[in-house]
């Protein structure tokens, strides 16, 4: 008679008592097929000597809590090297913080488009991402750096014409798309269109913010970012303390106590913050030199938001009628409001998400903590948020040198920008920054042509 194999057990399947979708070592089957565990043995080992079943419970949470403090040094050591060594590393970063969430988010439906096996799903989505970095990338590039980008003769045409360019890409990839559409599956493909695009708005675009933020002064992007961090561990300490009322369905740890705890602390540690690194040019300049690190440093003339001012105040204060104080210290109040109240939907956003698929995290990126997405879900709109507060309330509006070079170059002909050449010239030689004879050079070679 043939033996029956159907009590081996694989743990990865449904219904055997763990994580649906886990996918199981070869060890661990192996061990289910060698030695098969019969249930009612399983439940009377477990009442007549529950200790090890405990002990192991407590030697897992053990491990997990070691991994995850492990790797959380990891990541604030690894965030703090890369500030001070310069913007160039924490572009990278955060470059690679788009790519991996994209990642992850994509793979949550790319499972169930192998299952029907429709082909360039995949490949679609990549193109997409590429083509979303290119524009994206570009339009910072060319906002930042014009002076040298408008300059050079291989990198003008891509410069003038990035935008038409970013389209045309963009087509390709929508005209492939419909080509790719097969009958029978057109619901499911529209729906896998959607899911990408919604990805790119809310990842890869907003993430783009993040970067520009960099470009604009370290400072804004470093506040939003420790702001969300500080709040969520001010969060979970106001939470166990005296967190009695739950907040939101979606987050069951959530309390209401926790949140309006976090958001008090927050708006401390956020003025606290601001009065350091105000005192620093490597926080609060504009980034003109992507080599800089904490050791060079910057120079600039410094945003008249972080230069003290001083301000009356009302009667009711007889013994102090004058104080001073920079105008960044009123608005840290905006942002540490922002980082407190309306940030955390993010991840009440993302929570909602997960629970939608079935799963716990977005993916296993970082031991202990599951995915990038899941500890950047409330940074992508932090971001955001901070990239239009300060060019709303806080960038000052005047000509760059960027933009008067893009308006000579795609403004004037070539004899008008020659006239400028010898009007600049001749006004440099009245301000004594230049001789004389180098505005007789310039005419002559300006004769010869």
């Amino acid at each position: 008679m043939a033996k029956s194999h159907r009590g081996v057990k694989f743990p990865h399947r449904k219904g055997s008592g763990t994580n649906e979708g886990r996918r199981s070592s070869f060890s661990d089957i192996s061990e289910a097929a060698s030695e098969p565990v019969s249930p009612l043995k399983d439940a009377k080992d477990k009442l007549l000597d529950p200790a090890p079943a405990e002990s192991s419970e407590y030697e897992k949470k053990k491990q997990t809590f070691i991994t995850r403090s492990i790797w959380t040094f990891v990541m604030i050591g690894a965030f703090f090297a890369s500030m001070f060594m310069g913007h160039i590393y924490i572009i990278a970063i955060v470059t690679a913080v788009q790519i991996i969430s994209f990642k992850e988010v994509i793979a949550i439906a790319n499972v169930p488009s192998r299952a029907r096996k429709l082909r360039f799903t995949k490949a679609l989505n990549w193109y997409w991402l590429a083509t979303t970095m290119y524009f994206l990338y570009g339009e910072s590039v060319i906002y930042y750096f014009k002076h040298i980008v408008l300059v050079d003769k291989v990198l003008l045409p891509f410069a003038t014409h990035h935008r038409f360019i970013s389209f045309v890409l963009y087509t390709i990839g929508f005209v492939f798309f419909v080509a790719s559409l097969q009958a029978g599956q057109y619901r499911f493909q529209f729906t896998q269109f959607a899911w990408t695009h919604m990805a790119l708005y809310l990842i890869v675009v907003q993430a783009h913010f993040i970067m520009n933020n960099v470009f604009e002064g370290m400072i804004w992007f470093f506040l939003p970012v420790s702001l969300v961090i500080f709040n969520d561990i001010f969060a979970y300490l106001c939470g166990i303390t005296f967190g009695r009322t739950q907040l939101i369905k979606l987050s069951p740890k959530k309390t209401v106590e926790g949140f309006v705890g976090a958001w008090v602390l927050t708006v401390v540690f956020g003025v606290g913050i601001t009065n350091l690194l105000m005192r620093y040019k490597y926080f609060i300049c504009p980034v003109n030199d992507l080599g800089a690190n904490i050791f060079t440093g910057l120079e600039c003339t410094p945003n008249p938001v972080f230069i003290p001012h001083l301000y009356s105040l009302p009667i009711w204060f007889p013994y102090f009628k004058t104080v001073a104080m920079a105008p960044m210290q009123g608005h840290i109040l905006v942002f540490a409001t922002f980082a407190s109240l309306i940030a955390p939907f993010g991840g009440f956003f993302a929570s909602g998400l997960k629970r939608t698929f079935n799963i716990k995290d977005f993916g296993d990126s970082i031991p202990g903590h599951g995915g990038i997405t899941d500890r950047m879900d409330c940074q992508f709109i932090m971001g955001f948020f901070a990239y239009m507060y300060f060019h709303s309330f806080i960038a000052l509006n005047k000509a760059t040198l960027g933009s008067v070079i893009e308006t000579v170059i795609t403004g004037l002909t070539p004899e008008e920008q020659m006239e400028l050449v010898k009007g600049i010239s001749k006004h440099l030689v009245n301000q004594g920054v230049i001789t004389e004879g180098v505005l007789d050079c310039l005419n002559v070679i300006v004769q010869r042509r």
